[in-house]
């Protein structure tokens, strides 16, 4: 069984919910620090236009990947709403014929990307001027889906269970494996966009195959003959197609505004590269405590417990608002200078990346807030709640930006359209959970508590 579980139906909401988070946000806080040591190494050592297309085939693969993480994210959320109730044995089939049915869509999804890379350049208008660094990087990158594969699933596992601590572990070594590679293989083995993507592949082979090996040893619903049972596939493939098709849906969206991005030419795709590394950097945290409210959310509904989900919400809320404001003052006051870190005195570059983080870090709270809604209505099983969520978030985003740019607004008329695409989506987030999940959560915690009396 696992070592070290955190059970997150007892005990104060906010401190479970923040303990369970930690983990996951230093895990992904190494994430980001190798995806930005890329940014880095690539932006001062070779060039604007290898920046450029590492930032746009950076944006290829994170629509890429969604897909695959939305699936495991999704099959995360059943394992943990079984785990909460304590069925264990359908747990065991869930795990292994999730892992099956991810793997197969992997291998799929490798075969049409590397079959249609050049048609999937031109449609997200990456210029032909960097059209050649970016074959080369995206496909050393996509050959390393496997091993990503195996990763988020061990990593979902662990989590069900209530344990953020051991992908830390491997995460942390896997990004210090990426970094040291990075400048090898830029600066002492010149190898150009080659290097910072065979970083990446190799940071993922090393996350990814022992971390497999440590969830099969450790939890006994893991087995080394995954069995594909057609009895809880239904269910597995409503759980991880329906996230899935979220992440994929966000991840699209925001390819569709790269697209647009890339159209007003290499300074400002060289500054949208690098603003888009730090503003995820930035509310990284939101995102993961989103995440892990997710997982306390299913295991309080496997286990019934209604009215602790509703405690977990306002808490949820609360400690989002206050690191969101903490965060948006900081980026905001320090815009130009970390910019400025990613490209060798381009002064252009540095004033467009600083604008863009300027507008889109004055609002984080915003994006805070939808995170903590997609957590919560995914930890439910109301994914269609959550992809109407991402619908009107992204659809705003995407229809108001090619709008304003085709009204002449400029650029800037694009970060605007995400900051107005957050707050729509969570005026409507807000407004399901106080007419119809609030009321409905409080009168079956009732219910349960009167059955209980009898």
């Amino acid at each position: 069984m696992i070592l070290r579980a955190v059970d997150l139906t007892n005990g104060s909401p906010a401190k479970k919910i923040i303990a369970f988070a930690i983990p996951i946000f230093i895990g992904n806080l190494f994430q980001q620090i190798y995806s930005i040591s890329d940014t880095f190494v690539v932006g001062r050592y070779l060039g604007k236009d290898a920046l450029a297309a590492v930032g746009a085939c950076s944006a290829v693969m994170v629509f890429i990947t969604s897909i695959i993480i939305g699936l495991c994210m999704g099959s995360g959320v059943y394992f943990s709403d079984l785990y909460g109730a304590r069925e264990y044995k359908k747990l065991s089939s869930a795990i292994s014929t999730s892992f099956i049915f991810i793997l197969a869509v992997t291998g799929l999804i490798m075969l049409v990307t590397m079959g249609f890379m050049d048609q999937l350049m031109r449609f997200f208008n990456i210029p032909d001027a960097v059209m050649g660094l970016a074959r080369v990087y995206l496909m050393i990158t996509v050959s390393g889906l496997p091993f990503m594969l195996l990763y988020n699933m061990s990593t979902v596992i662990l989590r069900a269970f209530g344990d953020s601590k051991t992908p830390l572990i491997f995460l942390v070594i896997s990004s210090t494996v990426n970094i040291i590679f990075d400048f090898l293989l830029v600066l002492v083995w010149p190898l150009g966009v080659k290097g910072p993507a065979l970083s990446t592949l190799a940071a993922q082979i090393f996350s990814g195959i022992p971390l497999a090996i440590y969830a099969v040893r450790k939890v006994k619903f893991v087995s080394l003959r995954p069995a594909f049972e057609k009895s809880v596939f239904s269910k597995v493939a409503k759980y991880s197609v329906m996230t899935s098709l979220q992440q994929s849906i966000m991840n699209f969206g925001i390819l569709l505004v790269q697209g647009l991005v890339n159209s007003f030419g290499v300074t400002i795709m060289a500054a949208f590269a690098i603003g888009v590394k730090i503003d995820t950097f930035a509310y990284m945290p939101a995102q993961d405590f989103g995440n892990a409210f997710s997982t306390y959310v299913a295991q309080n509904k496997g286990a019934g417990k209604n009215q602790r989900i509703r405690r977990g919400f306002r808490s949820a809320i609360l400690c989002s608002t206050v690191f969101s404001v903490v965060v948006s003052l900081i980026i905001y006051i320090f815009a130009p200078d970390l910019i400025a870190i990613f490209s060798d005195a381009d002064a252009d570059v540095i004033a467009q990346g600083a604008r863009y983080l300027r507008i889109e870090g004055m609002f984080y709270t915003l994006i805070g807030y939808l995170f903590i809604h997609y957590g919560f209505y995914r930890g439910l099983g109301r994914f269609n709640t959550s992809i109407f969520l991402t619908i009107v978030s992204l659809g705003l985003r995407v229809a108001l930006s090619y709008l304003f740019v085709g009204l002449g607004f400029g650029v800037a008329s694009i970060w605007w359209s995400i900051v107005i695409g957050w707050a729509t989506a969570d005026f409507f987030g807000f407004y399901i959970y106080k007419r119809r999940i609030s009321p409905v959560l409080h009168k079956e915690a009732a219910l349960s508590s009167k059955s209980k009396a009898v």
